[in-house]
């Protein structure tokens, strides 16, 4: 298949959605990086969700099964090591390799995101927004490696509640490099950082800056956009986000975050923008889904071309308690679905969740995204404020029915 890059004016429409709930800064949203020379909207676009899922229990989603991506045949990049400071030219050297752009083109029109190599055999993890596309309105795929080079692809596997993909390159060459990934658990506040991918149809390019905070909670709307318009009523998207000041702009989406050493600890998906409307780009506020649930939710692509999330049973809404005599935010429990996990645990409408396995909620985005890293069958505990008295309650997670 003979594939042509679409030109920088090619113009794309990123899904609309809200900005996070437990935080209401002066900007004025956060938006998809998934296309090149995208038009986008001051609003959050595709890689964020809202508060409570579609139908009666908005439960949280999690990113399961353990990752079955056999590496032991490729050439894969080691860690770089450092003794004096950071060496960020030899990690881009190590880590380029294994980034790719990846090419959307459809009756509609034409767009561009990024993707990490994760195997000898040619797949390719990247955003589901990025290829959703390709998915509803019967686009190609195309992938170009950081030596020019461009193959065909297909879908392996797409899971929207976690904004993720895998696609596979047709008849991959040999001497494909995968991406080494980190432990995203073990991140701190202020390590230093690299994104590397193609924004704006520029490939190869590599920006850096910190982890600026941990375990952001980063909400978009149910409704999603392809980056041709052609708009789909699909599933909401939570993410418990890495959030850094490398500079991330349209077309990152589906790149690499690495660390130091050349791991990838997340997978760029969306940023924050001022309000305003018009053609948008980084104003230091990047997000990226952790490399452990992007690594779990590869593996469960790759062997079954789904993902199996956990879920809670409720609805949610955002509220305060008094604990310890002090105010606090907290995720209110509206209603209760029959036959969940909570009921089965005996929540009741009006209990205050205030804290996850002694991770302190403030509001339901945070629970959301808390449950959404959690396997189906984990057991919970969930600090709750139940008329002025606090208690803890024992919650184990089930597998959401596909209804």
């Amino acid at each position: 298949m003979t594939f042509t890059l679409p030109p920088p004016t090619d113009q794309t429409q990123p899904l609309p959605a809200v900005p996070p709930a437990r935080r209401r800064p002066g900007w004025g949203g956060v938006i998809a990086v998934g296309a090149g020379a995208a038009v986008l909207s001051s609003m959050l676009t595709a890689g964020v969700i809202t508060a409570v899922e579609p139908g009666a229990s908005p439960a949280a989603v999690a990113s399961s099964a353990p990752a079955a991506v056999d590496r032991s045949s490729d050439r894969s990049t080691a860690p770089v090591a450092t003794s004096n400071g950071v060496d960020w030219v030899a990690v881009a050297a190590a880590v380029e390799p294994s980034v790719v752009s990846v090419q959307v083109a459809g009756r509609a029109g034409s767009g561009e995101g990024s993707g990490v190599v994760l195997d000898a055999q040619g797949r390719v993890l990247t955003n589901h927004h990025v290829i959703s596309s390709a998915l509803n309105g019967g686009g190609e795929l195309a992938v170009t490696l950081s030596d020019g080079r461009t193959f065909a692809a297909t879908v392996v596997g797409s899971d929207p509640a976690t904004d993720l993909a895998v696609i596979g390159i047709t008849d991959p060459p040999s001497g494909l490099t995968a991406a080494g990934f980190g432990d995203s658990s073990a991140l701190r506040v202020g390590e230093p950082v690299m994104a590397l991918g193609n924004p704006l149809g520029l490939s190869d390019t590599v920006t850096t800056g910190i982890v600026s905070a941990l375990n952001r909670p980063v909400t978009a709307g149910s409704r999603e956009q392809s980056p041709f318009g052609n708009g789909a009523v699909a599933e909401s998207v939570v993410t418990n986000a890495i959030q850094t000041d490398a500079a991330i702009n349209p077309g990152n989406s589906g790149g690499a975050l690495v660390n130091a050493s050349g791991q990838v600890i997340g997978i760029t998906s969306s940023i924050a923008t001022l309000g305003g409307g018009g053609q948008s780009g980084s104003i230091g506020l990047g997000f990226a889904i952790p490399a452990n649930t992007a690594k779990d939710i590869a593996g469960q692509l790759i062997a079954d071309g789904k993902a199996t999330h956990a879920y809670l049973g409720v609805t949610l809404s955002e509220g305060t308690v008094t604990v310890d005599g002090a105010l606090r935010r907290a995720a209110i429990v509206e209603s209760v679905g029959e036959d969940t996990p909570a009921a089965r645990a005996s929540l009741e409408p009006g209990d205050a969740v205030t804290a996850i396995g002694g991770q302190g909620v403030d509001g339901p985005d945070s629970l959301i995204a808390r449950i959404r890293e959690l396997r189906p069958d984990s057991t919970v505990q969930l600090s709750v404020v139940r008329s002025g008295d606090a208690r803890e309650v024992t919650v184990t997670l089930a597998a959401r029915p596909a209804a």
